[in-house]
């Protein structure tokens, strides 16, 4: 009654949806006002022709990541609750390749949404940013694809409650319609805000109260337009003030309480009017006729309450444990009484509350411990109804156990919905699941069980704060440390292997090298005592690294060797997936680096080209990017800058399909300082700050091979100041263990202070001699060989050409191989001039 200009202006966007102009339509309303009546009572009316996709979010949606957008995505794939991860995958797939092959790049962001990955997750290592916003694009383009083939209704009901996630993809839904066949339906309390308003295809229809005219239309079909009954629709207008819903209910109450009566079709009054008693608000009306049913059926209402807003036949019965015949005579009489309404569902019974203040009024009339105990009988069921099938329905559980006395429970359901949000890169979401399932563990008896669950959450907490934080926050170190406390205290040393790895690859990211030597140590032993050829290998592989970042380029090559013959044996390369693949490629890119500074130019060559051939044959993941970036940091420490500019544009190209943040900020470095050398251009030092700028915005610490390459164009092109600062940086760094470059760092302060003039020159010297001590104590060979040409330069302008010519002629003959890298021409061009 009385929506006759809201319904016009639905069917007006409708026709201009229809012709290929994409029209949003929100309808904002206090509670009562019958938003969602419109909308579906303007759905039922437009089905034909159109395919509609409807969903909705719930009181506690806020805390389900992606929740009604799943449940779209349910709908339109036709996924119900019996399918298996196998046949859910196929729905999936022959829905999207039968709609158009080229959206097949959509699959693995949908799969991963949906929680049906087969073997290991391709976006676990993206950026969260890129791996949402591709996500969210990959569903908008199915939809806008859809509508070419038939114009699509989308409906989203109660967008008051909706997630980051969800709100998220309708605006870029919103922004993407104005062209395609869609016809967005939305409703919402007033205090939900959104963006959309200055589109030109947006309508708002603010449904506020009825007016006098429309109100008294209403009551008149309800009631009649008898003389007596007019002064109390008179007064149940002024006391409601037109809002339906309470007009509605108020109606109800009076023929509740007997003071009104039906005889026939008319209607009679049977008290005077001053002695009604109408409660002054829509909660005290729907308050008194919940407390006027008779008890049972009461006693069912709030046990439905409790359940939640919607809810299928099967789940009351199994909470309820009531015959059939007796549930269905009382669902029928609180239908009958409109508190709750049945809907068509698929294999199942379902009904909905009339509205959510009558779920919310029928849960507060709840007493507190009846509602615990309610809450946890419903998630018994839920776990009992679909055991097969928990993972659709963990939110659920986490939201009644969480509200129920099972601490244990809860605290489980907390840690796997937390679990299921980080699978989906909803982090905001998994952040706060982590922190209801800690809050839960307290009140859990001491002992195994107590233990288990909060390793599981501190786990999950330390990958929370390094995927939203950094690698390397406080946050994500603490948790890892008590996780790793509750290893030792179970005797587990499964998680402890793994929560190790998170510790030691925290730690590298802060520079405390000598502590993830101590961690890596740590994970050796492990993995000996377990016989465990995957931790073996993941294990020799993080020595490798971790030892060359320390500078101990002997005992690195050790185990980079011992690493590349078990990879080439196969005992563990077949099973190395995810996290041990990417531990593997990075130890084995590095193996070049190290024999490339201990002096072995063609062994590197050779190592490089090995490892960039076996990276080239596995699915694209953090490995392929990251095999490409180190031997392009490898090719700057050749003065290659044609191989540095091929490969770090090639490890560019990786880090960006695969939104890897980070990665694309380190890669720029390179490629910065490539250019910047083949085009003598001083511009690409910018590119090479901001690389390093939003490195070490994402992370705590930007490693030593980062800040060089800057510090050498800086010397070249006479940016004393700029490089006097970064070798300041760098030299914190070899303070803080980073020694691999020790003796080129204090090569280049060398260069640096004797381009400064005499002044400095005895204090560059000795830096010059430093470094080549350094290189010497380290067997860093070419570092050595490039001091020494540095160190030999200084001595021919002192007219110390035998000292010059001695030295040189010791390190340059050391060298055997790599005789056509630039340093090795460099020395052996400048030992011609002195022997000439």
């Amino acid at each position: 009654v009385g929506r006759d200009r809201e319904m016009a202006a639905m069917s007006n966007a409708a026709e201009l949806a229809h012709a290929g102009r994409g029209q949003i339509v929100a309808a904002m309303a206090e509670a009562g006002t019958g938003k969602s009546r419109l909308v579906f009572e303007f759905k039922a009316k437009n089905q034909s022709g159109w395919k509609v996709l409807e969903t909705f979010s719930v009181s506690h949606g806020k805390a389900s990541a992606y929740f009604p957008v799943i449940d779209l995505l349910h709908n339109y794939f036709k996924i119900v609750g019996d399918d298996d991860e196998r046949s859910r995958r196929a729905k999936v797939i022959g829905a999207v390749l039968a709609l158009d092959r080229a959206l097949e790049d959509a699959l693995p962001y949908l799969f991963a949404l949906l929680a049906i990955v087969e073997g290991e997750d391709p976006l676990a290592q993206m950026d969260p940013q890129v791996r949402k916003r591709r996500t969210l694009d990959a569903i908008k383009r199915i939809l806008l694809r859809e509508s070419l083939n038939q114009p699509l209704i989308v409906i989203f009901e109660d967008l008051h409650w909706i997630d980051d996630e969800t709100q998220a993809f309708l605006n870029l839904l919103a922004d993407s319609i104005g062209t395609a066949k869609i016809l967005l339906l939305v409703n919402y309390r007033p205090e939900y805000s959104h963006q959309w308003g200055s589109k030109t295809y947006y309508t708002q229809l603010r449904l506020d109260p009825l007016g006098q005219e429309n109100a008294d239309e209403m009551l008149t079909a309800m009631v009649g337009d008898s003389a007596e009954v007019r002064p109390l629709k008179r007064l149940v207008i002024e006391r409601t003030q037109g809002n339906p819903f309470f007009m509605e209910e108020t109606v109800q109450v009076l023929l509740d309480e007997g003071a009104l009566v039906r005889e026939g079709s008319a209607v009679r009054l049977t008290q005077p009017l001053a002695e009604l008693k109408i409660p002054p608000t829509v909660q005290g009306i729907l308050a008194a006729r919940i407390d006027r049913l008779p008890a049972d059926e009461k006693d069912l209402l709030q046990t439905l309450a409790v359940i939640g807003k919607e809810f299928p036949f099967s789940l009351v019965r199994e909470v309820v444990k009531t015959p059939d015949d007796e549930l269905n005579r009382k669902l029928g009489d609180l239908q009958l009484a409109e508190f709750i309404y049945e809907q068509p569902a698929v294999g199942d019974t379902e009904y909905t509350f009339k509205h959510a203040l009558t779920q919310e009024v029928a849960y507060n009339s709840v007493l507190i411990e009846r509602r615990r105990h309610l809450h946890e009988r419903a998630g018994a069921a839920i776990e009992s109804l679909f055991k097969d099938q928990l993972e659709d329905h963990v939110a659920s559980l986490a939201y009644h156990y969480g509200r129920s006395a099972n601490s244990p429970k809860s605290a489980e359901y907390s840690c796997r919905a937390g679990e299921q949000s980080m699978e989906r890169a909803a982090y905001s979401a998994a952040a706060v699941s982590a922190e209801d399932g800690l809050k839960q563990i307290s009140a859990i008896p001491e002992g195994s069980e107590r233990a288990r669950l909060e390793l599981r959450l501190q786990i999950l907490t330390g990958q929370v704060h390094q995927m939203t934080s950094s690698i390397g926050s406080p946050a994500s170190i603490a948790a890892f440390g008590r996780a790793r406390d509750l290893c030792a205290q179970l005797g587990d040393d499964e998680k402890l292997f793994y929560v190790l790895d998170g510790l030691r690859w925290a730690c590298l990211f802060i520079a405390e090298l000598r502590r993830a030597r101590d961690l890596a140590d740590e994970q050796l032993a492990i993995a000996k005592r377990s016989d465990d050829p995957v931790k073996l290998v993941m294990t020799i592989a993080a020595l490798g690294e971790v030892t060359v970042w320390m500078g101990d380029l002997v005992a690195a090559r050790g185990y980079f060797e011992q690493l590349a013959a078990m990879s080439a044996e196969g005992a563990a390369g077949a099973r190395l997936s995810g996290r041990s693949l990417e531990v593997q490629t990075i130890a084995l890119s590095l193996f070049e680096l190290d024999l490339l500074m201990m002096g072995f130019p063609d062994q590197a060559a050779t190592r490089r080209k090995k490892t960039l051939a076996w990276v080239s044959g596995l699915p694209q993941g953090y490995s392929t990017y990251v095999a490409p970036h180190i031997a392009g940091m490898g090719a700057v420490r050749r003065r290659s800058a044609s191989e540095a500019l091929e490969l770090s544009q090639q490890a560019l190209d990786e880090a960006t399909a695969q939104g890897l943040g980070f990665a694309v900020a380190v890669s720029s470095v390179i490629n910065g300082w490539a250019r910047s050398c083949m085009g003598d251009d001083e511009t690409m030092l910018e590119q090479m700050r901001l690389g390093i700028a939003t490195a070490e915005a994402m992370e705590s610490v930007s490693p030593t091979w980062l800040l060089l390459p800057l510090a050498y164009e800086c010397l070249r092109f006479g940016r004393t100041q700029e490089c006097a600062e970064l070798v300041e940086k760098l030299l914190v760094r070899v303070e803080m263990g980073q020694r691999w470059e020790e003796a080129e760092i204090l090569r280049v302060k060398g260069e640096m202070l004797l381009s400064q003039g005499n002044s400095h020159a005895a204090e560059g010297e000795n830096c010059l001699r430093k470094a080549i001590d350094v290189a010497r104590s380290q067997s860093a060979k070419l570092l050595e060989l490039r001091s020494t040409v540095s160190l030999a330069r200084l001595l021919t302008t002192q007219a110390k050409p035998d000292e010059a010519r001695a030295m040189l002629a010791e390190i340059y003959n050391w060298f055997t191989e790599g005789f056509d890298t630039a340093d090795l021409k460099d020395a052996k061009s400048l030992l011609d001039e002195l022997n000439g």
